[in-house]
């Protein structure tokens, strides 16, 4: 890879990191969920399923959680 760029002046090549988490707004939302469900003891799938469903839909009812997911990642969402 380092050789064709080099072959090529004309092209300009930046390198990005392999995944930047921290840019990612939905990193926080999986990382918030993920701690609300430590040390639980579902017995089924269908159990851990219907919590999920029902931790998600309480973060998606508080507005200012989800503004601080988006401001940690940097995204500006306000209408231009």
């Amino acid at each position: 890879m380092a050789a064709m760029i080099a072959a090529r002046p004309w092209r300009t090549v930046y390198r990005l990191p392999p995944y930047a988490h921290e840019l990612n707004p939905v990193e926080p939302v999986w990382s918030h969920l993920k701690r609300s469900l430590a040390n639980l003891t579902e017995h089924t799938i269908t159990e851990l399923i219907a919590l999920v469903k029902t931790r998600l839909t309480r973060m998606q009812n508080r507005p200012g959680l989800l503004d601080g997911f988006l401001d940690s990642a940097g995204t500006d969402v306000s209408p231009a």
